[in-house]
C-alpha cells in the first residue's frame, strides 16, 4: 500500500533519478559537489553523484550494488529512461528513448533548452562504464584545450557513445541519485 505525502506517492522513492546540472561545464569541474549542492537547493533529500568515471571510481559502480538491478532510472518527472542501472552498461552505449526528456535540477529539458548549446554529456568511460584515464580531462581537473574527455552526443540516443572532445568544451553534466532512500514517513 502506497502512502500519499505532499501529493507525492511514496513510490517516488522506488527509483533513481538522473538529472543534469543547471549549466554546462568544461572538463575542470567539481561535479560531485555540484550534484550534491544543486540537489539540496532543489529540495531533493537523496544523495546525488556525478554521472562520470573518476580517478577513484568507475561510472558503473557509482550506484550501490544493492540498487543496481531492481530500481528504474528515471528523469526528474519520474519518466523511465532505463529499466535499471546495470542496463546502461550492457555494451550498447547506454541507449535510451530520446523522446523521454532529461531535465536539469531547475526543471529545464537539456535537449531543447538553449542554455546547453551543445547536446553532449561528459562521461569519461567506456561503453561498459569503466574509466578511460586518457580521456577524462585529467580526472575532471582541466579545461585545457589539449586535454581530452570522453563524451556522448545525446541526439544519438546514447549516454555512453564513444566520442573524444577537447576538455575546453562546455557540455552537459548528469547526476545520478546514487542510493535508494526509503520514505522516512513510510
Amino acid at each position: 500500500k502506497l502512502k500519499k505525502k505532499n501529493n507525492v506517492f511514496s513510490s517516488y522513492f522506488l527509483q533513481l533519478h538522473l538529472v543534469a546540472l543547471n549549466l554546462p561545464l568544461s572538463g575542470d569541474m567539481r561535479a560531485d559537489f555540484q550534484c550534491f549542492q544543486q540537489a539540496q537547493l532543489a529540495g531533493l533529500t537523496s544523495t546525488y553523484r556525478a554521472f562520470l568515471s573518476s580517478h577513484l571510481q568507475d561510472l558503473a559502480t557509482v550506484v550501490r550494488k544493492t540498487d543496481r538491478y531492481h530500481l528504474p532510472i528515471v528523469n526528474l518527472k519520474g519518466e523511465t529512461l532505463f529499466n535499471n542501472w546495470e542496463s546502461i552498461f550492457n555494451g550498447n552505449g547506454g541507449q535510451f528513448n530520446i523522446h523521454v526528456p532529461i531535465y536539469s535540477f531547475d526543471g529545464r529539458n537539456v535537449m531543447t533548452d538553449p542554455s546547453w548549446p551543445q547536446k553532449v554529456i561528459w562521461h569519461g568511460s567506456t561503453a561498459n562504464g569503466i574509466r578511460l584515464v586518457s580521456n577524462y580531462c585529467e580526472a575532471w581537473h582541466t579545461a585545457d584545450m589539449g586535454a581530452t574527455g570522453q563524451a556522448s552526443p545525446l541526439q544519438m540516443g546514447k549516454l555512453l557513445d564513444q566520442k573524444v572532445f577537447s576538455c575546453s568544451n562546455q557540455f552537459i553534466v548528469l547526476c545520478i541519485e546514487n542510493s535508494f532512500v526509503s520514505d522516512p514517513q513510510g
